[in-house]
């Protein structure tokens, strides 16, 4: 699901812990859900010292999709929200590339706040709400590599955040332009999964012109074949599962591919 989704987010039904963040800029809240202090802590005592993005991102798989778990929107004040036992496919891409960039409890709540927002400013206003904030926005988290592996990309102008029919998806956030590159699932042969590399970020073409896309997963060469690790709402999985990446492609318009800095 996309991360507007969460927007109208309200507290995570499962108990949680509020402890002051190491960030540099602002001390925000942080609100961390039932047991995910002790499962960050677990998963960078196995992680530590490693950007290994199959290793990271295969400690989630099995873990329960959950929506609408960020806290805070036009109106309700944000909190940095850690939620490691429920993800939905944007949060699951924040944490994984926080714990990239992390050593420590610290390290992980700073590249967190790098991650999900603008400036270092936890607001509602800064979260980068659409995937391509982290191609757009500087310092960025990830390059849009979409026209450079394939000659095959198409070139959109979108006013993101602007309903195809009228109104905005994200009440208080402006209006976006931003011209997306996506490639049609059809041109996503063998030659050009050889050039995606395992931690690559992909994200399911959108095409209502307000939104880049309706789905982010993470593309692992893993020894079964190339798939699309990601935080699925289906029916039968609702969790964090490989699907074989043909079989994926089958079900959307395309690809946004974004690779990241680290």
């Amino acid at each position: 699901m996309p991360r507007f989704t969460n927007v109208l987010a309200t507290l995570a039904m499962l108990p949680a812990v509020v402890l002051g963040a190491g960030a540099a800029h602002a001390a925000p809240t942080t609100h961390f859900t039932g047991t995910s202090e002790q499962i960050l802590q677990r998963m960078l005592d196995t992680a530590a010292g490693t950007s290994d993005a199959a290793l990271i991102s295969g400690r989630f798989l099995g873990t329960p999709y959950g929506a609408d778990t960020l806290i805070g929107s036009a109106t309700e004040p944000e909190q940095l929200t850690v939620n490691l036992q429920a993800v939905d496919c944007f949060t699951y891409a924040d944490y994984v590339e926080a714990l990239k960039r992390a050593d420590d409890r610290d390290e992980f709540l700073d590249s967190l706040v790098a991650v999900r927002y603008r400036d270092g400013d936890v607001s509602f206003e800064n979260r980068k709400h659409f995937f391509t904030d982290w191609s757009a926005t500087a310092p960025a988290v990830a390059t849009d590599v979409t026209a450079t592996i394939s000659d095959d990309a198409v070139r959109v102008p979108k006013n993101l955040n602007a309903k195809d029919s009228g109104g905005v998806y994200l009440p208080g956030i402006p209006v976006v332009a931003r011209t997306v590159s996506y490639l049609p699932s059809s041109s996503v042969d063998a030659d050009v999964v050889s050039r995606l590399r395992t931690g690559d970020y992909l994200g399911a073409y959108a095409s209502d012109g307000g939104l880049d896309v309706t789905h982010v997963g993470i593309f692992v060469d893993s020894p079964d074949g190339p798939v699309f690790r990601n935080a699925s709402s289906r029916s039968g999985e609702d969790m964090v599962v490989d699907t074989a990446l043909s079989d994926y492609l089958q079900t959307v318009p395309g690809i946004v591919v974004l690779r990241p800095v680290i």
